[in-house]
């Protein structure tokens, strides 16, 4: 039997996958098998390299209830087995998140556990809803309460003759199907109807909902809103600070829900970039980067790659793909000490960059048409080599060959388009469920038409938006119509032109 493993019990944070912890996250990373709560946010699995199970403690449509003993017995057989398992759960695990009921089973098994904490809902649903859960002119304490207790006791243990007197703030965990209740019995107990009162669903989501309320109409409020769990009920004077506080629904994209089409490897940056703006990423590939079908071509070039006087790059994956080749022949950036370096667009540039090159040229508008123009003064009787993909315009070949360039070019990777749009995609788009797709290259914008001509999927409400004007034209060729164009020809651009002239994207970030 192999070496017993060991289990971290691991707090996924309220929903906003940017909210787990270092610590988090690495656990994720190294683990053999993540069993995650239904409540955590899908998104953070992209940083697991072993097995993932869902593992829900409640039923949902698609998807079976799990009970917590078989949860236990399976992180205990999977340690057992000598893996490293992460139990990832929303929230803290020890608020509410039955975490104690789980250490306690992998301690009388004898199972070496850790506990990596997490944000519990109670502070992330005030933090995004500008509720401040303690003031010093309002309140001195906080408390959490369930709203939901276990239907086996024989009576209720909260005293809401104590909680209606408390002074501060009142935070109610999975209480939605209960706040009638909880109002009356606080409002029995002596708490004055007219204090102040919030319901939060899906907090720190891009779908985050907020009702507020006094305590004697917030029932009807939420009722009214149609709001579903998981919620949390905040109770207190705070609440009726938070226009002061407020600044989730103030972020660019909150709320809007993106299709986002580059290849899956490409993917993070974007990803942590439409979090970043409110909106909700939604993973949809459309090409695959591979590398080419032969490298013998790449190797032959990179041997005598000081021949040339210009190599240009019009993609990161071209400059990923050739100079990592590069670094696995065994040269380095030594050999592109006799040439100069041109490339489209910052990105580009950027990837340059990480192999500490720089580039020597870069046109002031990201195309092959500005790129050419700005190259063809200095190309006439000039080796250059052009680092390309399998595919892709002949623009950039033609006006450099007619500027007098002795022009070569390699294949450096190949892009291969999906075979299908993913189930959840196509459910997205027929019931509403996602508001724009971007676009970000031609070959994209005819993947794009042909998977959904074959699924038969209408885009309905779905609105399209290119990163140029030559992935517009090659989408309306297609039959797809644009309403928006990037007026800077980067994904920043294309985010820019989602959110509208009315709501500018900041072109920073800390620490970018």
């Amino acid at each position: 039997m192999s070496e017993t493993g060991k289990v971290y019990l691991v707090g996924a944070g309220p929903g906003d996958p940017g909210l787990i912890t270092v610590r988090g996250q690495r656990c994720i990373e190294q683990a053999d098998l993540v069993l995650y709560d239904g409540l955590v946010n899908p998104l953070l699995l992209r940083h697991a390299s072993g097995c993932v199970e869902r593992t829900a403690r409640t039923s949902r449509p698609g998807s079976d209830r799990v009970p917590q003993s078989e949860v236990n017995e399976r992180m205990i057989a999977a340690a057992r087995h000598g893996m490293t398992v992460v139990r990832l759960k929303g929230g803290d695990p020890f608020v509410f998140g039955r975490g104690g009921e789980e250490a306690a089973a992998l301690t009388a098994a004898g199972i070496p556990f850790e506990v990596v904490p997490g944000i519990t809902a109670a502070t992330a649903a005030a933090v995004y809803a500008g509720i401040s859960l303690t003031h010093r002119e309002h309140a001195s304490a906080v408390a959490l309460v369930t709203g939901h207790e276990d239907p086996t006791k024989d009576e209720s243990r909260i005293d809401y003759a104590v909680l209606a007197r408390f002074p501060g703030t009142l935070v109610f965990y999975m209480g939605l199907h209960h706040v009638e209740s909880i109002t009356q019995k606080l409002m029995a107990a002596g708490m004055p109807p007219e204090t102040p009162a919030a319901v939060v669903c899906r907090t720190t989501l891009p779908e985050q909902q907020l009702v507020t309320a006094p305590l004697r109409d917030i029932s009807q409020a939420a009722s009214d809103a149609q709001l579903q769990p998981p919620s949390l009920i905040v109770v207190g004077p705070t609440v009726a600070q938070r226009d002061s506080a407020s600044w989730f629904e103030r972020r660019p994209l909150h709320g809007v829900s993106i299709g986002l089409t580059r290849s899956e490897d490409q993917l993070d940056g974007v990803i942590e970039r439409v979090l970043e703006l409110g909106g909700d990423p939604v993973a949809m590939p459309l090409i695959q980067i591979q590398p080419p079908e032969d490298w013998a071509p790449v190797d032959a070039v990179l041997e005598r790659i000081s021949d040339f006087d210009w190599i240009v790059f019009t993609s990161a994956n071209g400059v990923h793909s050739f100079l990592a080749r590069l670094g696995a022949t065994g040269g380095d950036a030594r050999r592109f000490a006799s040439a100069r370096l041109a490339v489209i667009g910052p990105a580009t540039a950027e990837a340059l960059a990480e192999f500490h090159l720089w580039a020597d040229l870069m046109p002031s508008v990201f195309r092959a048409e500005d790129l050419a123009e700005a190259m063809a003064p200095q190309v006439e009787g000039r080796k250059v080599l052009w680092v390309r993909a399998s595919r892709g315009r002949d623009v950039l070949p033609d006006r450099l060959t007619a500027a007098g360039a002795v022009l070569e070019q390699i294949v450096a990777y190949q892009n291969v388009d999906a075979e299908a749009l993913s189930p959840d995609v196509v459910q997205r788009i027929q019931t509403g469920r996602l508001d724009w797709i971007g676009l970000s290259s031609p070959s994209i914008a005819r993947s794009l038409a042909q998977l959904l001509s074959a699924t038969e999927t209408r885009l309905g409400g779905v609105r399209l938006a290119a990163i140029s004007p030559v992935t517009e034209a090659a989408a309306i060729e297609c039959g797809l119509p644009i309403a928006a164009v990037a007026e800077t020809y980067t994904w920043d651009g294309l985010l820019a032109a989602i959110a509208g002239p009315a709501r500018t994207v900041p072109s920073h970030r800390p620490g970018g």
